[in-house]
């Protein structure tokens, strides 16, 4: 695989960016870097913090500044915040600037996946049912906007998941050189 390679992973929270990234980061010999980690750790405040004092909005202007950088980094795999397409210019630089895999996930996984995790602002509600429902449908057409290749994570292993999306990008490059 290319070493100024940026394979960048979007999708709603409990997709599994940061699980299948870091493993498909390994399979490729790419480095794993999670934009939201790198945000606490440039900021020094954990993102529940960051939301709490400076509001979605403020949080926003940081992930945009933090994926503007990242997304000029060779070979890496990048898992990217739910939220992180919600921005047209975010959008561009991740279409333009790598390879998107849109990690689908319907709301009842999702649920699943993040019924334990305290460290999700978007979700501290009466109904987070309601609210993955309503995200899904603002997002759910941005995701697809943004990718190159769309790979469900509802089922099969994470090992799978990862060859689906391995097979993909080799045919997303096979058809690019046919095309080229």
């Amino acid at each position: 695989m290319n070493a100024a390679r940026r394979i960048i992973l979007i999708g709603p929270m409990g997709a599994g960016k940061s699980t299948i990234g870091r493993r498909l980061a390994r399979t490729l010999g790419l480095r794993f870097v999670d934009s939201d980690q790198e945000i606490e750790r440039q900021t020094g405040a954990d993102i529940p913090l960051i939301f709490e004092l400076e509001g979605e909005a403020g949080f926003r202007r940081r992930e945009q500044a933090m994926l503007a950088q990242l997304t000029e980094e060779d070979g890496i795999v990048l898992a990217t915040g739910g939220g992180a397409i919600l921005s047209a210019e975010n959008r561009h630089h991740l279409r333009s600037r790598g390879q998107v895999v849109y990690l689908e996930t319907p709301v009842d996984e999702q649920l699943r996946r993040t019924r334990h995790d305290r460290n999700r602002p978007l979700l501290r509600t009466d109904d987070p049912r309601a609210r993955l429902e309503a995200l899904m449908q603002e997002r759910e057409p941005l995701y697809r906007e943004a990718a190159h290749l769309i790979v469900s994570t509802a089922h099969g292993s994470i090992a799978t998941v990862v060859k689906t999306i391995v097979d993909g990008l080799e045919r997303l490059e096979t058809d690019a050189d046919a095309n080229a």
